[in-house]
């Protein structure tokens, strides 16, 4: 009898061994180190509700080609941040700088209904901001002071 019970709850063990916690939901995420393309801007949402938009450019090299360089491939991310306390900083960076973002990640697929030339009508990528870190500024052109790094 004893044995029996034994068995039982080593095997619910063994089935959340990894973990302490129970599963909260599924993860889609992003993670993306590469470079604002331009200053972060407000926008307004048709709800009349604030977040900021950016753009993060990322670089990928492919394979050595026939000729013996490789083909270097820039691939652009558009994020945005509904974050009101993110929103402020976002603002305080410019085009240039090399950045750490991760990001929420979500395909929502084309309506039927919609002209397929239309937004509506493809499929369509949507990166919501969770965080971000500054990895290095642009340098200062000449005549600008260099500013001092802020953390979140």
């Amino acid at each position: 009898m004893f044995s029996a019970i034994r068995t039982a709850s080593a095997s619910r063990a063994a089935t959340r061994a990894f973990s302490t916690s129970t599963r909260r939901h599924d993860v889609a995420k992003l993670i993306l180190i590469g470079n604002l393309g331009k200053d972060p801007e407000v926008k307004t949402t048709k709800n009349d509700k604030e977040f900021v938009s950016y753009s993060v450019a990322t670089t990928s090299v492919g394979p050595p080609s026939e000729n013996g360089p490789r083909e270097v491939t820039t691939t652009w991310h558009r994020i945005m941040s509904f974050l009101p306390g993110s929103n402020k900083y976002l603002q305080t960076l410019k085009a240039g700088t090399k950045v750490y973002v991760e990001a929420a990640y979500e395909i929502r697929e084309p309506d039927p209904e919609a002209d397929p030339s239309t937004p509506q009508g493809q499929r369509q990528i949507f990166l919501r901001h969770e965080s971000l870190s500054v990895i290095s500024r642009p340098k200062p052109k000449s005549g600008e002071e260099e500013g001092v790094e802020e953390h979140m």
